[in-house]
Formats: C-alpha cells, structure tokens, sequence
C-alpha cells in the first residue's frame, strides 16, 4: 500500500494541474496563433532555402548565365527583373500589368513569381499568371507569415532563373506608374552587357526604406515582450520601413541565408496593434548587415495621410486620372516612384483608359 504523504502529494499535484489546464488561460498572455507557422513549414522553408543557395554554389556564374543562355537559345542575353506577387486576393488589376509587360523587347527581361494564400480560393487567374505560382502557405496579417511568403517568393525566383538580378515585391493593390522599359532601363541602364552586370553586382544597391526615427519604433521594438529581441537585436538597430521593396540579388540571398534574425522576429506578438514583422524583419536585417547597400527609401509609393486600421489610403475609380498618376511618380530622391499602393478594384477600368496614353507614357 501507498503511504498517506506519497497520496497527499499525488493528489496536491493533480489539483494544481487541473486549476493550470483551467485558469491559465485567463491570466497568461494570449499568443498570437502559431497554425501558420508550425514547425513542418519552417522545414519545408529551410529546404527551399538551401535548394536557392545550392543553385548558386553549383557552378560559377558567368558559366551558369552561359549555360541559361544556351538553353534558351538568346543571343543577346539581359539581367532580368523578377516581379514577386505576393497576395491573398485575386490578382485584379492583372490585365494593367499584362499592359505594362507587353512588348517583344520585353519578353526576355523579367520572371513572375505569384505566392497565393491557398485559403482563399481565387478566381481564374489572368493568362499572365498561368504557370506562375509557387507552393504557399497561409498568410495573416500582424504575423511572421508575410516574410516567409516573400522569403519563398525570393528563393523560387533565384532557382528558376540565375539571370535575375533584381527582385520587385509588389501586392495585389500595386499597380506600375511607368512603363517597364522605364523602370527596367532605371535600375540597369540604357545598354548593359549581361557578364558586366554580373560582374558589378556588388554595386547594385536596394531599393527598401528604412526608418530609425518612426515615432511608433519602441512600441514596434518591444510587441514581442520587453528585451525579447535582445541580443540578437538591440532598439538601436531595429528599424522600420515599407513591407515592399526592390532587391538585389546579394540581398536577397543574404536574406535568404539569414537563420539568426528570423528565429526572433517569428515569434508571436503580444501587442497586435504595434505589430507589422513583414515592416521591421526586412529593413532591420538589410540596415545591420550592409546600411551602405541600401537606398534608404522604397519605390512604390503609399499614401499614409488617410490611413484607416494600419491600411493606407485606398484609392477610388473616381480619383483616377492622369493628374493622379503624375503625383504618384513624384519623390524626393533620385528616382521617380515605380509603383503606388493601394487601389481599389474597380480602378481597373479607368486606369485601363489612360494606361497608354498616360501610364506608359515616359
């Protein structure tokens, strides 16, 4: 038989336990919910990853361009834009971009890439996309999940073709404020050699914003739980900035690579309101690992003078014209803005109306 002092504390145990299962969710902080992302898609992710990195080891890369461009038979080769389309909504304003793609001197000089929220079921896409999407995962705001889509986005994009050298994040609200010869001509010049630019690549800069004076930074810093960042990211380095971006290509492989940042800023937020990972992940790696690489600034315009619920300005049919369009493209640096966010649906039809005339029309 059991002794009373071993029955006493078996049952004291036992009640303890029961009052934790019951009560503990009444007082401990309620987590973000961590479905999305569960440690199979973290391995899924770190496959993908080392699958990118591996295409980029596997030979040297001016024998890895001269291999693609044999397969493809060019016989004058071009870097190329990858345009990552990360939404989680139907790609509306897809005949606008297939517009904007037109053109035989551009069918050789950009991929597209679509991660699509499989939860949400999508309407037929735009022949544009056909054959463009990549295996996703669920997306949620105020989570992780954002940067792990664009995480995929940048990896895909890398083992599909070694001729892309510059990554353009853009959502299903963005839409081209430039013709792509424009913006393709911006970022590598009027006539660039295809090995100089794999030659010069270290001098590629990125086109990301990155803040260190947002008045919302030390809530932003700490929507985790106090020092939860530390050491691996102290409040003089956080940084803030636009969840969409242009990429070089050693940028995005570095953020690729990166295992030491990620595994803090995947964790859940405890302060929802304060807490946009996809808009401190990218500009706090980027800003700690090469400042100098970086613009500074992003190139697609958002107007936040309207904001509703951390949503920017939405635009209406009735505030499209060509007037609009000009104010968009303005910015205070070197370049003009390449895209602009976000608008609704129904602008497709009056942007379709001036997109030629207006648009692209440089």
């Amino acid at each position: 038989m059991y002794s009373s002092p071993y029955i006493y504390s078996f049952a004291l145990f036992f009640s303890l336990s029961l009052l934790f299962f019951f009560f503990a969710p009444q007082f401990l902080p309620v987590k973000h919910s961590q479905t999305i992302h569960a440690i199979s898609d973290d391995l899924d992710d770190l496959s993908l990853f080392r699958n990118a990195l591996a295409a980029q080891k596997q030979i040297p890369a001016r024998s890895a361009v001269s291999s693609k461009i044999s397969h493809l038979s060019l016989s004058n080769p071009k870097p190329k834009i990858a345009f990552l389309f990360l939404t989680n909504s139907d790609l509306v304003f897809a005949p606008l971009w297939a517009a904007f793609f037109s053109g035989n001197n551009n069918k050789n000089l950009y991929n597209i890439y679509v991660h699509a929220d499989p939860s949400v079921k999508l309407s037929h896409p735009h022949p544009l996309f056909n054959h463009r999407f990549i295996p996703a995962k669920k997306t949620q705001r105020a989570s992780p999940s954002l940067i792990s889509a664009a995480r995929r986005l940048l990896a895909n994009a890398l083992i599909d073709d070694p001729l892309n050298l510059y990554f353009a994040l853009v959502s299903q609200s963005c839409i081209p404020l430039h013709s792509f010869q424009f913006i393709y001509h911006s970022i590598f010049g009027n006539s660039l050699n295809l090995f100089r630019a794999f030659a010069t690549q270290s001098q590629h800069k990125s086109f990301i914003e990155i803040l260190d004076d947002d008045p919302n930074l030390p809530e932003r810093y700490i929507a985790r739980g106090k020092n939860v960042m530390l050491p691996e990211v102290t409040y003089k380095q956080f940084r803030v900035g636009s969840q969409f971006f242009i990429l070089s290509k050693r940028h995005a492989l570095l953020v690729i690579k990166d295992r030491r940042l990620w595994r803090k800023f995947k964790l859940p937020c405890l302060n929802l309101n304060s807490c946009y990972p996809e808009e401190h992940y990218f500009p706090t790696l980027l800003s700690m690992e090469d400042p100098a690489g970086c613009s500074g600034y992003t190139l697609t315009r958002v107007n936040w003078t309207e904001s509703v619920g951390g949503h920017p300005h939405t635009y209406q049919a009735s505030e499209v014209s060509p007037e609009l369009i000009q104010t968009l493209r303005q910015s205070n640096s070197s370049y003009s803005y390449f895209f602009a966010r976000k608008f609704s649906p129904e602008c497709l039809k009056p942007l379709m109306r001036i997109a030629n005339d207006v648009i692209f029309k440089d």
